[in-house]
């Protein structure tokens, strides 16, 4: 089984709150009734997705009555029918673009992550290989991505301070990867970090970085000083919940 759903517990309600694939599994060296599992294509869900939305995504969680299954619940790892998984996986990655895109970016999520009944034979619609290919696809994750840094970064440069909306509401700043993702980073929100293009730019190349305590850090290939340019306490101002891509 290669996909897994990432549920957390808040306040005795439990979510999904993104998706993932299991890579490979190991057994802890120093017990052997525990095991590692490393994942890939880690990514965050539009919003916290309640358990019981909708009657329950899982239909072995609750009784006839509505209540929960005691003892399926506690369960760390859980089966789920494909028609389960894909209810799940687009109620949380389906969410439109807010805002326009700008030239050269990728608008793939006009029409959400989307799996209208058209596109394929009911077998091969619901089929685990479809759904994932989907969640997997580098365009739609980049603009995923991109969508989340914006809204939890209130769509402003983290080093700049700067906000700036074009006429068509479309905003400047852009979505960064903290490590990149062809050095092994991946797309969850943690990873991210909104800043204006010219910013991202230096970012990239290492002309600007930023501390664990979130200082900006410059580097000493920079042969212009940008101080005047970044926030003046050099702090990059970052959410107080970088967890929570539901703050709009």
């Amino acid at each position: 089984m290669d996909r897994l759903l990432w549920p957390t517990i808040e306040q005795e309600v439990r979510y999904y709150t993104a998706t993932a694939r299991a890579h490979r599994i190991e057994q802890d060296t120093s017990n052997s009734e525990l095991f590692y599992v490393y994942l890939e294509d880690y990514i965050d869900f539009d919003r916290p997705l309640p358990y019981k939305e909708n009657g329950g995504f899982e239909r072995k969680l609750f009784k006839t009555d509505g209540l929960p299954n005691g003892g399926y619940t506690q369960q760390a790892v859980r089966i789920l029918e494909i028609d389960e998984f894909k209810a799940i996986i687009e109620a949380g990655l389906s969410e439109k673009e807010e805002w326009p895109a700008r030239n050269g970016e990728t608008d793939s999520l006009e029409h959400g992550i989307g799996f209208e009944e058209d596109q394929a034979p009911f077998e091969e619609l619901f089929s685990e290989r479809t759904i994932v290919s989907q969640i997997v696809n580098r365009p739609f994750r980049e603009a995923k991505f991109r969508q989340h840094i914006r809204r939890i970064y209130d769509r402003t440069c983290a080093f700049t301070g700067l906000r700036l909306i074009n006429g068509k509401g479309r905003p400047e700043v852009e979505a960064a990867h903290i490590i990149p993702v062809e050095r092994g980073g991946n797309d969850s929100i943690q990873n991210g970090i909104a800043l204006s293009g010219t910013v991202h730019w230096m970012f990239d190349r290492g002309l600007l970085s930023i501390s664990d305590n979130y200082d900006i850090l410059t580097s000493r290939q920079l042969n212009y000083d940008v101080s005047h340019l970044l926030n003046r306490n050099m702090k990059a101002t970052v959410p107080d919940d970088p967890s929570n891509t539901n703050e709009h």
